[in-house]
């Protein structure tokens, strides 16, 4: 049975919900009506904004404010980034978006699912996971899937992950589910160490490269130093941050990145944008996805 929607008024809170969905950082979400509906854990939610105002219905408030992560100072965050013209132009254009905070499974296996591939065919995967494996669940007349658990996943055959269209990153996922579920490796405890000693973690988890680990530890554990270089994010650095990180940028010009070499593209990134350097790289590779799209 469909709830009642409620209303959130902002107050001059910056949000722009489409953008925030529609930016890379999650793959999940839908849009049927109007409305946005996803799946958080084991519950359907929707939501829709009309300016000032969020709709949301099957969640409470404090969960919208929480996922959406309208506690963020925004305009700190921007005063703090904005450092020059381009990421300046960035955070104009698409103001509002925000960091998403995402279930750390989820957003784990996504990311590993997502190596070296465009976003519609994450989305084909995940789904497809989903439905295979995940809870069915029953939302306003629609069917939606529950993300399957650590358990889940570590008893299914890795054919049946690459049924899925995963590929070679089956064989990652069916292990790391493995070690998750079986309390050999504790994703939790990350949320409590700094960023370097997290990243460090992460990456001992085959199929967990630099990037991914960069991804995780900013859109789900809240490390918002975390600086996630992929083809988007070289491409603007070559272009127009070569004078503000000539060492970190000239590493991009041999082509795939060693973990040293991103390593310091990474801590050169810190550096120049601080303590929110995620979403710095967010704003400018949403930007730079945009413009190419629009160019074609």
């Amino acid at each position: 049975m469909a709830c009642l929607a409620l209303k959130l008024k902002l107050d001059g809170v910056p949000f722009n919900l489409d953008v925030t969905l529609c930016c890379g950082q999650v793959f999940r979400w839908r849009q049927l009506g109007g409305w946005w509906y996803g799946v958080v854990g084991e519950h359907v939610f929707k939501v829709r904004q009309v300016g000032n105002e969020v709709f949301y219905a099957n969640v409470d408030e404090s969960m919208v404010k929480r996922y959406f992560s309208l506690d963020h100072d925004l305009e700190r965050i921007r005063l703090r980034t904005c450092r020059d013209a381009y990421v300046r132009q960035a955070f104009e254009r698409f103001w509002g978006l925000r960091l998403i905070r995402q279930d750390p499974w989820e957003c784990l296996i996504s990311y590993v699912s997502a190596a070296w591939r465009n976003i519609p065919a994450i989305n084909r995967s995940l789904q497809a996971l989903a439905q295979a494996h995940g809870e069915k669940l029953s939302y306003d007349g629609q069917v939606f899937y529950a993300f399957p658990t650590p358990e889940r996943l570590a008893c299914v055959t890795e054919k049946s992950l690459r049924n899925c269209g995963l590929g070679y990153r089956a064989r990652y996922i069916h292990e790391i589910a493995q070690q998750v579920s079986s309390g050999a490796f504790t994703l939790k405890r990350l949320r409590g160490m700094p960023y370097a000693q997290a990243w460090d973690e992460l990456t001992v988890l085959r199929g967990v490269g630099p990037k991914v680990a960069d991804c995780v530890l900013l859109f789900a554990f809240e490390k918002l130093e975390a600086f996630p270089v992929d083809v988007w994010v070289a491409r603007v650095l070559k272009a127009h941050y070569a004078r503000y990180m000539p060492e970190a940028v000239a590493k991009l010009a041999g082509g795939a990145l060693s973990p040293s070499a991103y390593a310091k593209i990474g801590a050169s990134a810190r550096a120049y944008f601080g303590e929110y350097a995620g979403y710095a790289q967010q704003y400018l590779y949403h930007n730079e996805r945009t413009c190419m799209q629009t160019r074609k």
